[in-house]
């Protein structure tokens, strides 16, 4: 089998063998006959392949449709395996895209943004492409009651969880603390905690506030107001929204609705894509194959999560500035996907 990941910490989605799995978890670097060496794409994987997906924490959207994405990869016959990861998501999933641990990585679109341009996070230009556009991510801002903050200068000397280090959360939280007129280093005591452990400190009352940016419903987020609906609630951060544009246009407004976590009502935000990201020289063909399985499996993911319902081959292509790989635009032509 020819390998294209190499990670430590992958989680399984298939039934192997022992051996198998340890042979997946270790090994050298991405090998040459995995890119793309040019011609035509024919979206058929001639050789064994093993692939690694970067998601997201535990407890979230994309960890959630990375494993069921995984899975459907390895259920499709195509020759391509693959196994997803939890990690800290987007900055983080790109830095080890690039650097070959994964293969595919889950990522906010302002991220990927940051990314290509070589801005934010990113020194330098990252070579990466996209094999599309997928569900909406929701900058879901959560305080506890007792706190008494009401918006988000209020959140001046409290504890806020701003996610996890290099996630793609921690970059719109530190962005809306700003627009807010707040340093994220000294005005707010900042805990840069998973979801999961953010979910607990928020339950026992060491957290005074919450962001995470995630599809809908966010497993975790879920878990917080079925246990915790009458000491938290959600805050309205849209007013910030024309000063986050001035950062990067792709932020927009949009709506929690309130059957999503039966919330009072429903609750605005600031969303912004998710995208499917690869190397810019991953092999052609398997990034055809890769994009086929996520629309032709989409019934399969929407039940792992809702979110995916949000997959459409009308907005696929719109993963600008970042390019779409060619072997994703193969299988969105073959598809019938507008350009």
């Amino acid at each position: 089998m020819r390998r294209i990941l190499n990670h430590r910490t992958a989680v399984s989605i298939t039934l192997v063998s022992t051996l198998a799995a340890a042979t997946a978890a270790c090994g050298g670097r991405q090998d040459a006959a995995t890119t793309d060496t040019g011609g035509t794409v024919t979206c058929e994987v001639a050789q064994a392949t093993r692939v690694g997906i970067a998601t997201g924490n535990a407890t979230g959207v994309y960890f959630a449709l990375g494993n069921a994405f995984a899975e459907q990869v390895n259920g499709a016959g195509k020759n391509v395996q693959a196994t997803a990861s939890e990690t800290g998501a987007s900055v983080q999933n790109i830095q080890q895209l690039v650097a070959g641990t994964y293969d595919v990585a889950f990522s906010l679109a302002d991220t990927a943004a940051d990314a290509v341009n070589g801005t934010g996070s990113f020194t330098s230009k990252q070579p990466v492409n996209a094999l599309a556009r997928i569900h909406t991510n929701y900058t879901q801002v959560i305080v506890r009651k007792d706190a008494g903050i009401k918006d988000v200068a209020g959140m001046k000397g409290k504890r806020v969880s701003t996610g996890s280090p290099k996630s793609g959360t921690e970059v719109i939280a530190n962005r809306v603390l700003t627009a807010a007129g707040l340093k994220a280093e000294t005005d707010v005591q900042a805990q840069k905690l998973d979801l999961t452990k953010t979910v607990d400190g928020m339950k026992e009352g060491t957290i005074d506030a919450m962001f995470f940016s995630g599809g809908l419903p966010t497993p975790g987020i879920t878990d917080l107001l079925t246990t915790s609906a009458d000491k938290v609630e959600f805050l309205d951060i849209t007013p910030l929204l024309p000063e986050m544009q001035k950062i990067n246009e792709v932020y927009q407004e949009g709506t929690i609705p309130a059957a999503t976590y039966k919330t009072p009502a429903d609750v605005k935000t600031i969303v912004v894509p998710n995208f499917l990201l690869v190397r810019d020289n991953l092999d052609p063909n398997v990034a055809c194959v890769l994009t086929r399985t996520l629309f032709d499996r989409k019934t399969q993911l929407e039940q792992a999560n809702a979110a995916a319902k949000e997959i459409s081959l009308d907005t696929a292509r719109k993963t600008g500035p970042v390019t779409v790989h060619r072997g994703a635009a193969k299988a969105l032509d073959d598809l019938g996907a507008p350009k």
